[in-house]
C-alpha cells in the first residue's frame, strides 16, 4: 500500500546517533519514489558542515546550521513530499546537552511542528563511529530523552521506530501508512463539518509493543505532578 500524501508534506525521522536515521530516511524516500510519488531526501546539514570545516560546531554557530536544515527542508516539500534526515529539533537538542544553550527550542519547536510525520529512531541498532559527527555510545540516552521531553513538551504526536534491516523499514512504513489513513478520515470529517485531527497519531498501532512512547509520557506527566 501506498499513503496518499499531499504536496508539501515532510516526513521528518530525528533521533539519537547511530540509530539508523539517514539509512531510514533514504529508504523511506526511494520506496515513495518508487510508488509514483514525488519524494525528496533531505540529507542532514550538520554532516555537511563537519566535512567542510573539518571540526564540530561552536556554540555560536549551532543557530545557523539549525536554520539551514529547515531551510532545505522547506525547498524540498514546496516540490512534493520531504523526507528529512534529522531536523533542527536535534540541532537544538545538542546545543543543550553540549554547551547548556536551550535558546533553540522555540524556534526548532515550531519547525518540527510544520512536520506532517515526526518518526523517532529507536536505541535498538548498536553504535557505530562515524567521524567528526558522533560523540559516542554514552550520549544517546541522555539525547534521547531530551528528544522525547522537547517533543512532549512542543505538543508534537512522534512514532518510535524498531527493527533492524528490513524490518525497520517495514515498521516505519506502517506508522506512515497509519497515519496517513487516519489524517484521510479525519480530513473527510472536517469537510463534513467535524473537527479535523489530520496527522495526530501519536501512539495507536506503534511499532514498540510495549508502547514506550505513552509509558514515558506518562513518566513526565509524573514528574510534573
Amino acid at each position: 500500500m501506498t499513503p496518499r500524501l499531499p504536496p508539501g508534506c515532510v516526513i521528518a525521522v530525528i533521533g539519537a546517533e547511530s540509530t539508523g536515521k539517514t539509512e531510514l530516511a533514504r529508504a523511506i524516500a526511494a520506496r515513495l519514489q518508487a510508488r509514483g510519488t514525488t519524494a525528496t531526501f533531505v540529507g542532514e546539514y550538520l554532516r555537511e558542515w563537519c566535512d567542510r570545516e573539518a571540526r564540530t560546531p561552536r556554540p555560536h554557530e549551532q543557530a545557523a546550521i539549525a536554520d539551514e536544515q529547515t531551510r532545505r527542508i522547506a525547498v524540498a516539500a514546496a516540490g512534493g513530499v520531504a523526507v528529512a534526515d534529522t531536523t533542527a529539533l536535534m540541532t537544538a537538542v545538542y546545543s543543550e546537552l553540549l554547551f547548556g544553550d536551550s535558546s533553540l527550542y522555540d524556534a526548532a519547536l515550531a519547525a518540527q511542528r510544520r512536520c506532517t510525520i515526526t518518526l523517532l529512531t529507536a536505541l535498538d541498532l548498536p553504535w557505530v563511529a562515524d567521524g567528526l559527527q558522533r560523540d559516542g555510545p554514552h550520549v544517546r540516552e541522555p539525547v534521547d530523552a531530551l528528544v522525547r521531553a522537547a517533543l512532549t513538551r512542543g505538543g508534537v504526536p512522534y512514532t518510535v521506530v524498531h527493527g533492524s534491516g528490513p524490518d525497520r523499514l517495514a515498521n516505519a512504513w506502517n506508522a506512515i501508512n497509519s497515519i496517513a489513513e487516519r489524517a484521510e478520515r479525519t480530513g473527510a470529517a472536517s469537510r463534513k463539518g467535524t473537527e479535523s485531527q489530520a496527522w495526530n497519531w501519536p501512539c495507536e498501532k506503534c511499532s514498540d509493543p510495549d508502547c514506550e512512547h505513552r509509558l514515558f509520557t506518562d513518566l513526565l506527566s509524573g514528574r510534573k505532578g
